[in-house]
C-alpha cells in the first residue's frame, strides 16, 4: 500500500512547496504597507464632507467620490510599515487610545484648505488642531516607530490599477509624515475630494460657517490613491 501512496505524498508536499513558496513571493513583494491611523467623525461632518464631495464631482468629474472604500476620516498618523508587524501596530494604537479616549472630544471644524497637484487640487475640511490631538498624534508617533520603515513602493499601497494610481509625490507625502506633518505643520483634516485649482481658489474665498463634531471611530485604513483610506485593515477600540 506504502508504493501506492507515495507518489500521492510526493505531489502533495510538491503543492505544499509550491503554496508556501507563492506566499513567501507575496511577502516578499508586499513587505511593507503605507497605513493611516485615523479618526473617525460623526454625521454632522460627514454630511458637510458628502455635500462639498458632490459639488466638487460635479466640477472635477474625474475626482472621487467619498463611498465605502473612500473612507471620510481625520488622519492622525501616515506611516510605512512593516506588514509583518502590523498586528502589532493595531495593538500599539490600542493602548493610546485607551489612554486618550477622543470620544469624549469635541472637535471644531472652520474652513476649507487644498494641496495643489497642478491644474488640480485635493481639498478638505481643516479640523482646529487642538492640544489633545497633537498628543495624541505624538503618542501614536512614538508607538509605532518600532515598526515603522523609511519608504515604500506603490505595492505598499491598496491600489485596483496595480500600482499605477498611486502619485509619486503621496510615497513622498507618507514618508516624511514625519515630521512634515506632525508638530506645529500638523493640519487635521477631513479630505472632500479632488477639483481644479480655478474652483478651490474660489471655494476659498468663500465664508465658512464653523461646526462642532465628536469622534465616533478609529481605524487602521490602508493608504491609497491620492492619500484616501482605501481599505480597513483593522477597526480599534475608542472607549469612553
Amino acid at each position: 500500500m506504502r508504493k501506492y501512496l507515495e507518489p500521492f505524498v510526493t505531489i502533495g508536499l510538491g503543492l505544499g512547496l509550491a503554496l508556501s513558496l507563492a506566499q513567501s513571493s507575496v511577502a516578499q513583494q508586499n513587505p511593507v504597507t503605507a497605513i493611516d491611523i485615523a479618526l473617525e467623525p460623526d454625521a454632522t461632518m460627514m454630511q458637510h464632507a458628502m455635500d462639498a464631495n458632490v459639488v466638487l464631482l460635479n466640477d472635477f468629474p474625474k475626482g472621487f467620490a467619498l463611498d465605502a472604500t473612500h473612507h471620510p476620516h481625520i488622519s492622525i498618523l501616515q506611516r510605512f510599515v512593516r506588514t509583518d508587524d502590523l498586528d502589532k501596530v493595531y495593538a500599539a494604537a490600542n493602548a493610546v487610545l485607551a489612554k486618550e479616549k477622543p470620544a469624549t472630544w469635541t472637535l471644531k471644524a472652520y474652513k476649507y484648505y487644498y494641496i495643489p497637484d497642478p491644474p488640480v487640487g485635493l481639498a478638505g475640511i481643516v479640523v482646529e488642531p487642538t492640544e489633545d490631538l497633537h498628543r495624541l498624534q505624538n503618542e501614536l508617533i512614538s508607538a509605532v516607530k518600532p515598526f515603522t520603515v523609511k519608504t515604500g513602493a506603490p505595492a505598499a499601497f491598496f491600489s485596483e490599477e496595480d500600482g499605477h494610481d498611486i502619485q509619486k509625490s503621496l510615497i513622498l507625502y507618507v514618508a516624511s509624515f514625519v515630521p512634515e506633518a506632525t508638530g506645529k505643520h500638523f493640519n487635521p483634516h477631513v479630505t472632500i475630494g479632488v477639483g481644479t485649482q480655478t474652483y478651490l481658489n474660489k471655494m476659498l474665498t468663500q465664508p465658512y460657517p464653523p461646526f462642532s463634531f465628536f469622534v465616533v471611530g478609529a481605524s487602521v485604513y490602508q493608504l491609497g490613491s491620492f492619500g484616501t483610506a482605501r481599505k480597513e485593515l483593522k477597526a480599534l477600540a475608542l472607549p469612553r
